[in-house]
This record gives C-alpha cells, sequence and structure tokens, in this order.
C-alpha cells in the first residue's frame, strides 16, 4: 500500500563557524546571561528586527535563541576560550526549516550576523549535521528491525517510546528504529504523531492538514490512531560525511551538493520486505523506503511545506493556551474543594476569586510589567 506524503524537507542543519564574537557584543551578551541568572528567564536583546533570547546556560560561553522558527547560537566567550572548540555554532529549528527552507535559513543566519555586527567569511563556515525528513501518513505500517538491511557493524536500536530510551520492544508496540551514528549517518524511523501529541508541537499539524487540504482530502484527527498514524523516515548526517567525506564547508557547498551527501547515504542503507530467502540484498523494498527515496531523490531546495510561518505560530500559541487552561481550570477546582464549594456554586467561586487573585498580583515584589515581559520571553513561540 502507498502512504500519503504529508510533509519532505529538512528537519535539522548545523553550522559551526571560526570567529570570535566582538567586544561590544560579548559585552552585551554577558550583561543578559547575568540578568537571566537573577531573574530566572531569558533576557531579550533587541537588534533592529532580530530579536535575541539569551539565557543563563553554557558555564564559559552564552546561549541563545532567535525563536521557533529561528535558530539556537552557541556563543563561545573569547576572553574564556575552550580549546579546538568553534567561537560559534547556529543550530537551525525544524519550524523555521519546514517553512522557508534552506533558502529561510540561511537568510535568518545572514540577517543575524550583520545585526550581531560579527565579521566572517564563507571559508570559516563548516556544515556540522543535516537531517531530512519525509512524514508519511501510513496506519498499517509498524516498523521491523529484521527489515532493516545496513551495513556490517552499524548498530540498529528499536524502542518503544518517544523518549528513545528503551534498546528493545518486549510486549508493547513499536515505536521506532534507529541505526547509525549521528555523527556519521543514522536513519530514524519513528511516530512522529506519538511525539507531536506527547510535546504538543501542534504546528505540525497544520503543515500535515495543509498537505491534505491542497490533494483535497480531510483534515487529520489525532485522538483517531488508526487513521492518523504517522511515520517519519529521516536521514540524518553529521561532520564525518558532510565535513569530511563531502567537505562542505559554506552555504553554497550545500547548495551544491547536498542531495548527492543524503542519495549516497540511501545507497547504503535500505528498508526491505523480508523473504524466507537467506540472502538479505535480495529482499524486495519496502514501498515506504521507494517513497523515502524518490522525496529525496529530488531538488531538495524545493522542499518546502507550502505553510506560512504564522500558521504554524498561531497552532503552537493556541496549544500552549489549551495547555494552560487546563491547569488553572484544575487548580481552580482543587482550591474550591479545599473551600468546600459545590459544584452548583462553583461559577460564583470563580467570579469572585478573581478579586482574590488580582490583589496577589499586586502585592508581588516584581511589577505586572515585568512578570509579563519575562513570560512573553520564556513562552516566545515566534
Amino acid at each position: 500500500m502507498e502512504a500519503t506524503i504529508l510533509h519532505s524537507g529538512f528537519d535539522g542543519l548545523r553550522f559551526t563557524i571560526q570567529a570570535d564574537i566582538p567586544d561590544d557584543f560579548r559585552e552585551e551578551l554577558a550583561s543578559a546571561k547575568q540578568h537571566a541568572k537573577e531573574t530566572y528567564g531569558d533576557c531579550v536583546l533587541e537588534f533592529g528586527s532580530v530579536s535575541l533570547n539569551v539565557t543563563s546556560k553554557g558555564s564559559r560561553g552564552f546561549t541563545a535563541h532567535t525563536g521557533d522558527h529561528g535558530a539556537v547560537w552557541l556563543f563561545q566567550d573569547p576572553q574564556d576560550p575552550i580549546p579546538n572548540n568553534p567561537g560559534i555554532t547556529v543550530d537551525f529549528r525544524a519550524f523555521g526549516l519546514a517553512t522557508g527552507g534552506l533558502e529561510g535559513a540561511e537568510r535568518h543566519f545572514r540577517d543575524c550576523m550583520e545585526a550581531f555586527g560579527i565579521k566572517y567569511v564563507e571559508t570559516q563556515l563548516r556544515v556540522a549535521r543535516a537531517d531530512f525528513a519525509v512524514d508519511l501518513l501510513a496506519p498499517w505500517f509498524e516498523p521491523d528491525r529484521e527489515a532493516l538491511v545496513v551495513p556490517p557493524g552499524t548498530k540498529v536500536t528499536e524502542y518503544t517510546g518517544v523518549d528513545e530510551t528503551a534498546t528493545v520492544s518486549s510486549g508493547a508496540r513499536v515505536v521506532g528504529l534507529r541505526a547509525g551514528a549521528v555523527a556519521n549517518r543514522q536513519l530514524a524511523i519513528y511516530d512522529k504523531r506519538a511525539e507531536v501529541i506527547q510535546q504538543n508541537k501542534m504546528g505540525w499539524l497544520t503543515i500535515w492538514n495543509a498537505a491534505l487540504e491542497a490533494i483535497d482530502k480531510p483534515p487529520l484527527d489525532l485522538t483517531d490512531r488508526t487513521s492518523s498514524q504517522i511515520w517519519r523516515f529521516e536521514m540524518r548526517l553529521g561532520s564525518k560525511q558532510l565535513r569530511n567525506r563531502f567537505e562542505m564547508r559554506s552555504w553554497q557547498d550545500v547548495s551544491d551538493i547536498i542531495g548527492d551527501a543524503f542519495t549516497d547515504a540511501l545507497g547504503r542503507i535500505r528498508y526491505c520486505m523480508p523473504t524466507a530467502d537467506g540472502n538479505r540484498a535480495r529482499w524486495p523494498t519496502h514501498e515506504l523506503w521507494r517513497q523515502f527515496e524518490a522525496v529525496v531523490g529530488n531538488d531538495l531546495h524545493q522542499n518546502y511545506a507550502g505553510v506560512l510561518p504564522s500558521d504554524v505560530i498561531q497552532a503552537n500559541r493556541a496549544a500552549k493556551m489549551r495547555d494552560l487552561d487546563a491547569q488553572l481550570a484544575g487548580l481552580f477546582v482543587t482550591r474550591a474543594a479545599i473551600s468546600e464549594v459545590s459544584a452548583d456554586s462553583f461559577g460564583d467561586f470563580l467570579d469572585s476569586h478573581s478579586d482574590v487573585l488580582l490583589r496577589l498580583v499586586e502585592e508581588h515584589t516584581a511589577s505586572l510589567e515585568e512578570r509579563l515581559a519575562k513570560a512573553r520571553g520564556k513562552y516566545r513561540l515566534s
């Protein structure tokens, strides 16, 4: 049976830059990091149209991000450098790659580097990792470890949870397989629907439903696994492949030869349909693997989701608000129970208790404006 392709494109991309940050930018980061430690929340720095959330993390450097559609930025402290570590690491986030592709990632990178005042040349860049994923609607499929044909010595892991901690399934539904190592070449086949539900990343549902709408099919109902089971086939290439084998050093190199790297990787691993034939090389290729290969074989630059970033932002924000509302409702029920409020009086209790909450907010040592700003920084979804 052929599956419906709901999304294809880059899911991860990491660059390193052998360059130091300028002194004035370093001072801003140091001050923001100290503020983040004192307030237990991100400190937001504005550079024109670029907003940078600086965290308290990083013992000898600075960790920051530019939102769900941007990237995570790791800056080494030039005053306390770690030997043999790159000055800057940029890890682009999945939603930005899904909605903007490689061109959007490169544009964001160059805008940020200019805004931060970091001088560099293309020869200082290195490609450290690239992931390409295809999401397939295939409720009838379940991964089978025996169906993977991999090079000798390749470690294959089977797991039964989204956290990928179990190594062998026993008496439970298999939700994923991994083969290989991230630093070199790794294939992952896993239950993307379960991950989206568990981690509340409903932006993916927006992307998938847009793909279904484009082919005149109804939207997904994630509560029904039998009709909404989505499997992600993802090939991950690390520095041993990208940097050492294919010698990718710049954005232009990614544009020119990333397809060659992924095609080569797919030629070394196969997902098959096991038969009684003792020679695994003669096993027929599984239909989902053929679809996966066909998508990767296309021009990777054209693999965009066709969804505006604002659509994904709205879905993620709505999901977070639903989570918080559910938490508030549970707290109010508990508070009402402790106060011996009856079910018939619960509505009146909610109305009257708002005054109590407002008074608590006003009596807090930090101003409401400061607390709102801190919360916006923590839950920044754009």
